[in-house]
């Protein structure tokens, strides 16, 4: 097993209220489900923050187009689904954009996290949607055959201890050809290349923070401290990166069909996880409103060079992100 998180162990992360005890984080060392639960708890309230999740129009977009770029043409011109679910859905981002993009009319929500859970209902209770939330493990999705017309998730396959088993049961809960859509699972190759450039940022910009009228510029000695808590979940619960064909794989083998799978991010991985350090190791305030719109406008100029350029040159299996759709057979 691999981790997928590409922030050195030692970041800083912008710290939740709900704080595992030390004896708890020891007991996740042996129990990665109990990992998943504290970390994601820990991280609940302050999860849109600080990966700039949103409901607006910015990531109502990003979400459609995640969708867009491996769900075929055909089917999209029959959108929309009638019921949806979301496993692991965190604070709800893909689903919840994705009804207001017109891909659902409405949508439950799953999670082995109860406080990601309860952020994700509150977040489609605020947006008017039509959506039901329950704690529910991945490998053993408590609804009945049949269900749902569209499954999907956003980087949460790699978090999952047996990802085929958990593809069965997507299977078992979505109705004689409904459609699967995961997205923004990390690559074994892309993995690789952002966690040594992330690393590297972080010994740089750490050490250049720590000379005389930079110090400002560097998060509090406590909140490092307290963040490298969090850094060492981070590291027990992402359990796997993926090759397009082991996804294609593991889906085939349990038993859908119409499988297939994409990639992207590429040079804008190569850039974005980088700035994501920077962010994590230097105040918010600091780095203001003009950073955030130089960083959101870079990565969006790469990523179009990603699709249109480098797709045509570069392996799929070198981009960061994999996403995998498939159906059930009728």
């Amino acid at each position: 097993m691999t981790r997928s998180t590409n922030i050195p162990a030692d970041s800083a992360a912008p710290a939740s209220t709900h704080h595992p005890t030390a004896e708890q984080v020891e007991a996740a060392r042996h129990d990665s489900k109990l990992a998943q639960v504290l970390y994601h708890d820990w991280e609940a309230e302050s999860y849109d923050d600080k990966w700039s999740i949103s409901y607006d129009q910015r990531c109502v977009d990003y979400a459609r187009g995640r969708f867009d770029a491996i769900v075929p043409a055909n089917v999209i011109r029959e959108l929309p689904y009638d019921r949806a679910l979301e496993l692991g859905c965190g604070t709800g981002f893909f689903l919840l954009n994705l009804i207001q993009a017109g891909v659902a009319r409405r949508g439950s929500v799953t999670d082995l996290s109860p406080g990601m859970v309860k952020v994700a209902s509150r977040n489609g209770t605020s947006l008017g949607l039509d959506i039901d939330g329950r704690v529910a493990d991945a490998e053993g999705i408590p609804y009945d055959d049949n269900t749902f017309d569209l499954v999907v998730g956003h980087a949460v396959l790699h978090h999952i201890p047996d990802v085929e088993q958990s593809l069965r049961e997507v299977l078992r809960v979505l109705r004689p050809g409904g459609r699967f859509v995961f997205a923004g699972e990390p690559t074994t190759v892309g993995d690789g290349y952002a966690r040594t450039l992330s690393t590297l940022t972080w010994r740089v910009v750490t050490n250049v923070t720590k000379l005389p009228g930079l110090r400002g510029w560097r998060r509090p000695q406590g909140e490092l401290d307290e963040s490298s808590r969090l850094a060492a979940l981070e590291a027990l619960v992402d359990l796997h990166t993926f090759t397009p064909q082991d996804l294609e794989r593991m889906a085939t083998d349990a038993g859908a069909s119409e499988v297939q799978t994409a990639s992207e991010e590429f040079t804008a991985a190569m850039l974005g996880w980088p700035m994501r350090t920077l962010e994590c190791a230097v105040p918010t305030e600091r780095l203001g409103w003009t950073w955030a719109k130089f960083a959101f406008t870079s990565w969006k100029t790469l990523g179009w060079g990603d699709a249109n350029v480098w797709r045509h040159v570069v392996p799929k299996s070198w981009f960061y992100n994999v996403m995998i759709t498939g159906v059930k057979p009728s």
